[in-house]
């Protein structure tokens, strides 16, 4: 075993192969280790996310490195059987790649059993494993930007199905009209881990419908007040604590992407902290207040405005609890520092959650849909009497062209990377991109970033916080809304204290990386710092 850097809370166990992986994986999941919060395994590492003060680094190395592997996982009883019609774009190539006819690649992908060893990259994307040896095939060069929902695909030794239409890399040889991801389903993801599958052809099968299930929480039925949305600004979506434990349907955590001042809103309005809020990117949204209701607008440094039915109009402050009559309009301007805006009303929203949560995950389409003009957002009785005192909004926020520095601990694929690059990494100023987004920061420096090892990367767990790099040599870091794997080496991952700020960082912003660990393996038994 190998034990990686990743960050404070989490750390990557490499293994030697698929098999080991799955071996420690059960193992955790037999026999738990306390502090450990999440297991994210992939080909051949294991994402441990931990809470260091339930269990220290070193003791968790420690208590990792005994376990037996030679326990393997025990076959399912379930078999899924998926239809499949193969005439997926890349069949051709990939039967040249592997010098058979396209015929042959057909029975050999219909001639063998798989099993789910692991999911990731969206909701309910399996890794299957135990195919024909033949198929070892490269994923594309350039991914592409959209591949169809059902398209079944080879990625490494893998087969998959996409359970949604979204980027990626792999080669298409097929698709199919069965439903990898309904949340109607009591398991949403249709495969999951250790379920045996096999692929049948389904060659004059009707057209596949190119649409997943639909994933959006609908609004609880509600009489009382509410908040009437007149207008949206660029993107309104709820969001909350995040979508937790649910790495084994491939889906991330999600959630606010400054969570001290979503904490904030809720609490000034005396609500429980992890109630669901708006968050608003770029100013421009309007709420209209249906009867009697308090709000508080937290996170960027936003003009807020009230307008009350007869016209009147004055501002009202952040990180403060508002009260608005009936027929009262709140806007909120667009931000001259920071990105996001937080609003929180008193008693909540009545929104139902999606396993577990009421955010809305914009990669992997689960939650309730972004807010819409003319949308009525029902408000909850409130069970407390009292709201809090004002609070003092952050100092600074970072704003367009401004420097930002964000602290990194190095690692787990530093030692992918030349030391030219790792120093480059820091040296360098970044600047953040238009093609940002929920899902990550890309950012453009100068020069790009050169790997010291050429081959691909078997896909193992991302963080929220990674910073991946891609072929272009011009990072990605993750956020919010990031995928759960990915295929990328990842150099360094922005430290926890400063995941908030990253998410508050305006297009046109510079960043700068300040490393604040160096890339060590960690060692079992090594005494010191590593807690």
């Amino acid at each position: 075993m190998r034990f990686l850097p990743v960050n404070r809370q989490a750390l990557m166990v490499e293994l030697a192969d698929l098999d080991e992986t799955l071996a420690l994986l059960g193992s955790l999941q037999r026999e738990p280790i306390d502090g450990v919060q999440e297991l994210v395994p992939a080909a051949r590492t294991v994402l441990v996310q931990f809470t260091p003060a339930q269990v220290g680094v070193a003791e968790l190395v420690r208590r990792i490195a005994a376990r037996d592997l030679g326990q393997r996982a025990e076959r399912s009883n379930v078999l899924v059987e998926i239809p499949v019609h193969y005439d997926g774009e890349d069949l051709a190539d990939v039967a040249q790649l592997l010098g058979i006819t396209p015929e042959e690649v057909v029975r050999r992908h219909t001639g063998s059993e798989y099993a789910v060893a692991f999911t990731g990259f969206a909701p309910g994307f399996a890794y299957l494993s135990g195919g024909d040896p033949i198929f070892n095939v490269p994923r594309r060069t350039t991914p592409r930007t959209r591949v169809p929902a059902g398209s079944v695909a080879l990625g490494g030794t893998f087969s998959a199905v996409y359970p949604q239409a979204s980027p990626g890399g792999w080669q298409l040889i097929g698709r199919t009209s069965a439903r990898m991801w309904d949340l109607a389903r009591e398991l949403p993801a249709l495969l999951q881990p250790g379920y045996r599958v096999r692929f049948v052809d389904a060659a004059g099968m009707a057209q596949v419908d190119d649409a997943p299930a639909p994933a959006v929480a609908q609004a609880a039925p509600h009489e009382g007040n509410a908040l009437r949305v007149k207008a949206t600004g660029l993107m309104t979506l709820f969001q909350d604590r995040g979508r937790l434990g649910q790495a084994g349907q491939g889906v991330s955590a999600s959630g606010a992407m400054d969570q001290a001042a979503f904490k904030a809103a809720n609490r000034l309005v005396g609500n429980a902290s992890d109630l669901a809020v708006l968050e608003t990117v770029g100013g421009g949204l309007s709420l209209q207040s249906q009867g009697e209701t308090v709000v508080a607008i937290t996170g960027a440094d936003a003009p807020l405005a009230v307008t009350t039915g007869s016209g009147q109009r004055w501002s009202v402050p952040r990180y403060q609890a508002v009260a608005l009559a009936d027929g009262d309009q709140l806007t909120v301007g667009q931000p001259v520092a920071g990105a996001r805006c937080y609003v929180a009303v008193r008693g909540g929203f009545a929104v139902t959650p999606v396993l577990g949560s009421a955010c809305t995950d914009t990669l992997a389409n689960v939650g309730p849909a972004a807010l819409a003009v003319g949308q009525v957002l029902p408000v909850r009785p409130a069970d407390r009497k009292a709201v809090a005192a004002p609070e003092l909004p952050p100092e600074s926020l970072p704003t367009t062209g401004q420097d930002v520095v964000l602290d990194v601990e190095l690692g787990p694929r530093t030692d992918w990377f030349t030391p030219e690059a790792v120093a480059l990494l820091a040296a360098q100023r970044w600047q953040v991109t238009p093609q940002s987004n929920r899902v990550g920061l890309r950012v453009a420096g100068e020069q790009p970033l050169a790997r010291a090892v050429a081959g691909e990367l078997p896909s193992e767990g991302t963080p929220l916080g990674a910073i991946q790099v891609p072929p272009s040599g011009q990072p990605v870091l993750f956020l919010a809304d990031h995928p759960l794997t990915g295929g990328y080496p990842v150099i360094g991952c922005v430290a926890p204290h400063h995941l908030d700020l990253a998410g508050q960082i305006p297009v046109g912003a510079w960043i700068r990386f300040n490393p604040i660990r160096a890339f060590e393996e960690y060692t079992p038994g090594a005494q010191g710092s590593k807690n």
